[in-house]
């Protein structure tokens, strides 16, 4: 149980670890039902820098310096899924072409698109939000428990990868664990906004997924880096509406 937890951290984030060691395969399964618990803690520190940053910056810097910092939290690892994927699903012809496209690191057109739309929406949904600092706590909860499901849940596109180890060593207990968290979180910070945005993520998530498979036979790894984004944008959203 603490490694699958400590395995979810270090594969999620770039936070200082006592140790880090090249988790089993089922550690690697098994952490799937952690990634909500690393969202609370990546939503603490970036709802601290909220409080702390509004005391000496206005709300449009602040807002810039916190999206960075967020980015930072996670190497980066679910922007660059998200750039991939753009690229991938927009960029190909064919299924094969479109996995092949997603596999190449460089960045292409839709890539550029996608990330700066990406960035700006984030940016404009933080300096709108009638509860940033809710918002903050509850959207990368809400974007690693899309990604938990989204990796229990839908088909995976490759025969290899890190993405296919978690796919096939997370099951229906990691599913159930993820939402547990989410629930007892969401529910205790959010309270009837959080149930509203907890609805928006199975929405997006569903959307996301389905789009995805008719450009692609199955989900990927960058794929799971995508829906984490698009449910954090769209979570960002849902308290600027409500």
């Amino acid at each position: 149980m603490l490694t699958s937890l400590l395995a979810a951290f270090q594969f999620l984030t770039i936070f200082p670890l006592p140790a880090r060691w090249q988790p089993s395969l089922a550690e690697l399964g098994r952490a799937v039902g952690w990634f909500p618990l690393v969202g609370l803690v990546v939503g603490a520190l970036l709802a601290g820098a909220n409080w702390l940053l509004g005391f000496f910056l206005p709300s449009g810097l602040s807002a810039v310096l916190i999206l960075a910092l967020w980015m930072l939290a996670h190497g980066a690892i679910h922007f660059d899924g998200f750039l991939d994927t753009c690229d991938g699903l927009f960029g190909g012809k064919t299924p094969d072409q479109r996995l092949t496209i997603m596999r190449d690191h460089r960045v292409g057109a839709f890539a550029v698109a996608g990330g700066g739309l990406l960035l700006l929406f984030k940016y404009s949904a933080l300096t709108t939000s009638a509860d940033r600092t809710l918002a903050l706590f509850l959207a990368p909860i809400l974007g690693r428990w899309g990604m938990a499901l989204a990796i229990v849940l839908f088909p995976y596109a490759r025969e290899q990868g890190l993405g296919r180890v978690m796919k096939d060593h997370a099951h229906w207990p990691q599913a159930v664990l993820s939402t547990a968290i989410t629930l007892l979180a969401v529910g205790s910070l959010g309270g009837w906004s959080g149930a509203v945005a907890m609805v928006v993520t199975l929405v997006i998530l569903s959307l996301t997924a389905g789009f995805i498979q008719t450009r692609i036979p199955g989900l990927t790894g960058d794929s799971y880096g995508a829906i984490c984004e698009v449910i954090e944008a769209a979570a960002l959203a849902t308290f600027v509406s409500i």
